[in-house]
């Protein structure tokens, strides 16, 4: 496993911290959501950036771990459902004291739809502002690399995908599965996604959805120029294919699903809370210098 993980895509950042955390935190605290094949406490990714982050911030940071070990959390990524997730999380979050008065969220790849379903369906405590990393709000239709796992094992989720993303089993055993967005099959994508046709409000008007999303201050989607990883690119600015094919791309701007504004966003994009960031990269690659020039404003 540990030879499989030199090929994470998740947080291509070198951070030299030392371990220990300021026992006084000013500012409101901050919640990491890692990706698939990452983990909340790798040193070399999410469990670096966490203590850069708390010694240059100088803020409580909580770091999301599913299940009661490394191991479970890892696996998570891949399945164990994002409904289950997500509630374990609002429960976590809800028992934990020092995010009582709020805080502000960074989802990095996957985790970023995770934590805004987590917004869409947890009131308690606050979310502030919500920063995506490379997430996929209208999903991916294509898996061109599969972090930490070999290139056999990747290939066959991607002929799981490509061939059984909707039938019920797949739903419920692969997390990749729930956020799988066919445009060549619209219907099937929004009668048997269980995740991210639901967050989506594909099926049903879901009006608490909406009214929770419009709380944050700020929703941040970060979209990498060069990503290998997530396609299409567009969907971490919550844009897709056009329906009925696989080439043309069409902007959040442009689809229904803001048009007739099913999730709030359109109203959102009026009082100037939706924020579009671009950096030059491969999936999630970017730079101190640049995340605490285009991010820390929003933290």
């Amino acid at each position: 496993m540990m030879k499989s993980l030199q090929h994470l895509a998740v947080l291509n950042i070198i951070f030299l911290v030392t371990s220990g955390s300021a026992s006084n935190f000013t500012g409101l605290p901050i919640v990491l959501w890692h990706g698939m094949g990452d983990t909340c406490c790798f040193p070399f990714s999410l469990g670096g950036f966490k203590i850069f982050l708390e010694r240059d911030l100088n803020v409580y940071i909580k770091s999301i771990k599913i299940g009661n070990s490394i191991v479970t959390d890892y696996k998570s990524g891949y399945l164990i459902h994002p409904n289950e997730q997500v509630k374990e999380v609002c429960q976590q979050l809800n028992n934990d004291p020092a995010l009582t008065y709020g805080y502000n969220a960074i989802g990095f790849s996957q985790g970023g739809q995770f934590l805004r379903a987590l917004a869409q369906r947890c009131a308690t405590p606050k979310m502030n502002n919500l920063i995506t990393l490379g997430g996929q709000h209208q999903g991916i239709f294509g898996l061109p690399d599969c972090p930490s796992l070999s290139k056999k094992s990747c290939e066959k989720f991607r002929q799981l995908l490509n061939h059984a993303a909707y039938v019920h089993w797949v739903q419920e055993s692969l997390v990749q599965a729930t956020y799988w967005h066919n445009p060549l099959n619209e219907q099937a994508y929004k009668e048997a996604s269980t995740f991210l046709a639901d967050i989506n409000n594909e099926r049903t008007i879901n009006q608490t959805y909406i009214k929770n999303l419009q709380q944050l201050n700020k929703f941040v989607m970060v979209k990498f120029t060069k990503d290998r990883i997530v396609q299409p690119i567009e969907s971490q600015w919550f844009g897709f294919y056009k329906t009925g094919q696989d080439k043309e791309t069409e902007t959040l701007q442009e689809s229904e699903l803001f048009l007739k504004n099913r999730l709030g966003l359109l109203e959102m994009h009026k009082r100037n809370k939706l924020i579009f960031l671009e950096c030059e990269g491969d999936h999630l690659q970017f730079s101190k210098a640049w995340f605490k020039a285009n991010i820390y404003p929003h933290l």
